[in-house]
């Protein structure tokens, strides 16, 4: 078996389920434990960076013969939850696929640039250094990719997340808003004391999805298309007979690189100041929650021409194009880091079946050495 599909596989079968998202979840350490053992057996110089209790981050590098250039490869260690799954982690291969929680996302990418750094510490890289970096925490608010930009330097990164071997320049971003309508509590049977929160808060939801519309009706960037947003949660009421004093609604804005970073929350100001001026009873707050701005490279960047024409080396015809998806990279590429995505393909992100494509993460893999030849 090849040492990049032996070493998925091995991943695959550890639980790093993110605890911030499932409390009492395994988390990252013995993710971050076999992905510094491999990296040792292929002779990477290994540091583990403890970000938050039993959630480390693993960073190995093989230093060239020469001066050069800096290349981070950068990955995330943990999964989502794996409710509903049969076995999430019992790797199995069949018809060219590897399924198990987390082999798309993104287990395979952290194989394929773990590989492609002991490939080249193997051979002895002649020029620059090479960093792999393996950070907790994507999948909720990225407290590893923050510590890592604190502590390392690169010309330029790759993060290996899942885009079917295409090389994203850029991606979304996001804010997760929340409102609270007031109303006033009474018993159902007495209209004139009462004063319904969940109809008041129905106001903001069809200026919200007025809103929508308007957004996705604009020009769309080339490769991200439209900002957007939906409603995620909404929750009020105690009782059947009574009149519902709060609702409460939270809610995603998908924002685009050239956007501001409280764009979202500019907008429900605006909003519920509009409801206000209509209706001098119409009670609300807003608040934005969390929020991480898109981020993009020029398509003619240095990076982007290396990278394709590594791929290419590799066997492979690699598009351009942009991910829908929030990744680390903006964490690197906003810190002075230049960055891109490039990672193996197939299917079930976050879903009850996940599988990633064998023959893309060696794939990855042998661009990435390429990659690391050319660039450094």
């Amino acid at each position: 078996m090849d040492s990049a599909i032996r070493l998925l596989r091995d991943l695959v079968a550890i639980d790093s389920v993110n605890p911030t998202l499932v409390p009492g979840a395994a988390g990252e350490a013995a993710m971050a434990d076999a992905l510094a053992t491999a990296m040792r057996a292929w002779d990477l110089d290994v540091a583990m960076h403890v970000v938050a209790d039993g959630r480390p981050n693993v960073v190995g590098v093989v230093e060239g013969r020469a001066g050069g250039r800096t290349l981070m490869f950068c990955g995330h260690t943990d999964t989502v939850g794996v409710t509903g799954m049969r076995d999430p982690f019992s790797p199995v291969e069949r018809d060219g696929r590897l399924f198990g929680r987390g082999a798309q996302d993104m287990k395979g990418g952290v194989a394929a640039m773990v590989a492609a750094a002991g490939e080249l510490a193997r051979r002895g890289l002649p020029n620059g250094r090479v960093i792999v970096a393996c950070v907790v925490d994507e999948e909720h608010s990225s407290i590893g990719a923050e510590a890592l930009v604190k502590e390392w330097r690169a010309d330029a990164a790759v993060v290996t997340e899942p885009t079917s071997l295409a090389i994203a320049i850029g991606h979304k971003g996001f804010e997760w808003i929340e409102v609270e309508v007031r109303g006033t509590a009474a018993h159902g049977s007495r209209p004139f004391e009462g004063e319904d929160a969940i109809l008041r808060l129905g106001r903001v939801l069809s200026r919200l999805e007025t809103l929508d519309r308007d957004l996705q009706r604009r020009a769309p960037h080339p490769f991200l298309g439209t900002a957007s947003l939906h409603a995620s949660i909404v929750s009020g009421g105690r009782e059947l007979s009574s009149y519902p004093d709060l609702a409460t609604l939270q809610m995603e804005r998908r924002t685009l690189p050239t956007e501001p970073l409280d764009s979202g929350a500019r907008e429900m100001v605006e909003i519920c100041n509009s409801l206000v001026s209509e209706d001098s009873r119409f009670r609300a707050t807003s608040r934005q929650m969390f929020a991480r701005s898109g981020y993009e490279i020029a398509q003619d960047h240095d990076l982007v021409r290396a990278l394709t024409a590594a791929s290419e080396a590799a066997g492979g015809r690699p598009s351009i194009t942009g991910a829908s998806f929030w990744t680390d990279a903006a964490i690197l590429g906003h810190a002075g880091i230049p960055s891109v995505l490039f990672g193996p393909g197939g299917a079930g992100l976050h879903s009850i079946e996940e599988y990633v494509f064998v023959a893309d993460v060696l794939h990855c893999r042998d661009a990435l050495v390429e990659l690391a030849l050319r660039f450094c």
